[in-house]
């Protein structure tokens, strides 16, 4: 189950908070989801990767050079909470 992000706020290093839309928040080291290469290599800048933005229409943070992370990934490491068990229990909800 897709939980947007609504905050996002640089910290050392490439770590990340995290605030999604039921509240939850969480710091995520974007270095141990990712390689450096590809489409993500700007990031290794940490002054480009200070520049992290809010997508509203996809609920999740992005770069000028369209990079972008899946928020249920991001949402399962900053819950240290595995995505099938999260989607499990948002489902018994509705």
């Amino acid at each position: 189950m897709l939980k947007d992000i609504v905050a996002v706020k640089p910290l050392d290093g490439y770590q990340l908070w995290l605030r999604f839309e039921d509240s939850v928040e969480g710091v995520v080291d974007i270095s141990q989801v990712i390689s450096f290469s590809g489409i993500f290599a700007p990031l290794q800048d940490l002054a480009y990767f200070a520049q992290v933005q809010i997508h509203p229409e996809l609920g999740t943070i992005v770069w000028q050079n369209g990079a972008d992370l899946d928020p249920d990934v991001l949402y399962s490491l900053a819950t240290k909470c595995p995505i099938s068990t999260y989607s499990r229990a948002a489902s018994s909800l509705a």
